[in-house]
């Protein structure tokens, strides 16, 4: 069974626009590649597509689209990463399984990851990026993706998408 996340995926010219406020880092600090950057709505970890794919599109019909934003860079332990702005993003989450998780929900989009024991590599970028605002969107779709290990790295694929209500 593969592992399985949703997530709404930010149009190109967002992913450019962040590409470009970051130019080409070169900091000991892993970074995500944008075809890659998503903001995760909920993770399932090992599921049956099929099984899931259903659930979440019963939890997700008649959902409206949400607006979206991404915003000035934070970091967990560990990650570097975008926060994201929406007024309506948190209720889609919960929606769609973020409510059953452990920890509470943040909406965010990973940058970087970097040593535990050293939260100073990030530190640049919080700061660079402190003032960072991409346009807003409207997010009409969440994906089901799927996350695949495979030689040189973890790829992530769209298996399904969910169209939301625009209104």
């Amino acid at each position: 069974m593969p592992v399985l996340f949703s997530a709404l995926v930010p149009p190109d010219d967002v992913v450019e626009a962040v590409a470009g406020a970051l130019g080409e880092p070169d900091d000991g600090l892993r970074w995500e590649p944008p075809e890659r950057w998503h903001v995760t709505l909920a993770y399932y970890g090992h599921d049956d597509l099929d099984v899931r794919g259903a659930w979440l599109a019963g939890r997700l019909a008649g959902r409206r689209a949400v607006d979206v934003r991404l915003e000035k860079a934070a970091t967990f332990p560990g990650v570097l990463w975008l926060t994201v702005a929406g007024s309506e993003l948190t209720p889609l989450a919960h929606a769609a399984g973020a409510a059953a998780e452990a920890r509470p929900y943040v909406a965010h989009l990973t940058l970087a990851r970097f040593p535990r024991e050293d939260p100073g590599l990030a530190e640049r970028w919080t700061k660079s990026l402190s003032n960072f605002t991409s346009r807003s969107w409207t997010a009409t779709s969440v994906v089901l993706m799927t996350s695949e290990r495979e030689p040189g790295g973890t790829r992530y694929r769209v298996a399904r998408s969910f169209g939301l209500d625009h209104g």
